[in-house]
C-alpha cells in the first residue's frame, strides 16, 4: 500500500466514523461520529460497557466491517476508496489479528498453524517456515513448534494465535478480548508477550479487553460509551 502522505498522517485515522444497525425504531447506532487518532507504536487499550461499540470500532479498524458514514484513512489511504480485492489485501499484508478463541486446527502442530496464512500469501515452503519459526521465537514457544494444540496450555494455545498473525509482519495487531478465556495466570503471559512486541518490535497493538488489570498494560486508554468516546488518554490518567 503507498502511503498517500508520507509522515504527515497517523497510521490510523478516523473522522466521524458512524455505524448504523437497522432503521427507524430498530435503529442502532453502534458508532456514532467518531473520530480517533492512532500514531505507529502505540499500544491503545479500548473499554467501555457492552454494547459501547469497542468491538465495532475494532471491526472497522480491521475492514471487517465498513461504517455507514465518515472517513478511514490508514497509512494515509482512504479505506473506502479501495476495491474488495484491495480491502482483502490491506487486511492480509498491513493487519493481524488476535481473538478471545485461539482459532487453531486441531491435530495440526504450532508450526503448521502459524504457516497457514502465508499459504494464502503465496509464499514457498521454506520461506513460510523460516518466517513462522521466527514468529513463535518472537512469542517464546520455538521450542513448541511440533507441538499440536491439545499438547499446549491455553497461555500457549494464544501465543501461537500471536505468532500466527504475527508470521505475515503485519503494521497492525488488533487483538479482540485476547485474555479473555484465561485464568489470571495465563493471561499476564499474553499481556507481557503482547507488551513485549510492543516495545521491542515498536509493533502498533489496539486492543479491546473488558479487564481493567489487563488494560494497563497499554500505554493509552479509550473508554467509550452508547458509540462515542468518552475518555482518551495515558492509561493510569484515563483509567
Amino acid at each position: 500500500m503507498v502511503n498517500a502522505a508520507a509522515g504527515s498522517l497517523p497510521l490510523i485515522r478516523l473522522r466521524g466514523i458512524s455505524r448504523v444497525y437497522g432503521s427507524g425504531e430498530a435503529e442502532v447506532r453502534a458508532l456514532d461520529a467518531v473520530d480517533l487518532d492512532i500514531a505507529k507504536g502505540e499500544f491503545v487499550a479500548i473499554m467501555g460497557p457492552s454494547g459501547s461499540g469497542k468491538s465495532t470500532a475494532m471491526n472497522v479498524i480491521g475492514c471487517l466491517d465498513a461504517p455507514t458514514s465518515g472517513e478511514y484513512l490508514f497509512n494515509g489511504v482512504e479505506v473506502a476508496d479501495l476495491t474488495q480485492d484491495q480491502h482483502a489485501l490491506l487486511r492480509r499484508h498491513y493487519l493481524g489479528f488476535v481473538f478471545q478463541g485461539y482459532n487453531l486446527l486441531p491435530r495440526t502442530s504450532a508450526l503448521q498453524n502459524v504457516e497457514l496464512p502465508l499459504i494464502y500469501k503465496g509464499l514457498g515452503r521454506a520461506e513460510r517456515q523460516a518466517a513462522s519459526i521466527a514468529a513463535l521465537e518472537k512469542v517464546g514457544l520455538a521450542h513448541r513448534a511440533s507441538h499440536d494444540p491439545s499438547e499446549l496450555s491455553g497461555g500457549q494455545q494464544q501465543r501461537v494465535a500471536i505468532a500466527r498473525a504475527l508470521a505475515g509482519n503485519p503494521q497492525v495487531l488488533l487483538a479482540d478480548e485476547p485474555t479473555g478465556n484465561l485464568d489470571t495466570k495465563l493471561s499476564i503471559e499474553i499481556m507481557e508477550a503482547l507488551k513485549g512486541l510492543n516495545e521491542t518490535d515498536g509493533l502498533t497493538i489496539v486492543m479491546v479487553t473488558h479487564e481493567a488489570d489487563m488494560a494497563q498494560y497499554a500505554k493509552r486508554l479509550i473508554w467509550m460509551v452508547d458509540g462515542r468516546i468518552e475518555r482518551d488518554g495515558p492509561t493510569r490518567e484515563a483509567a
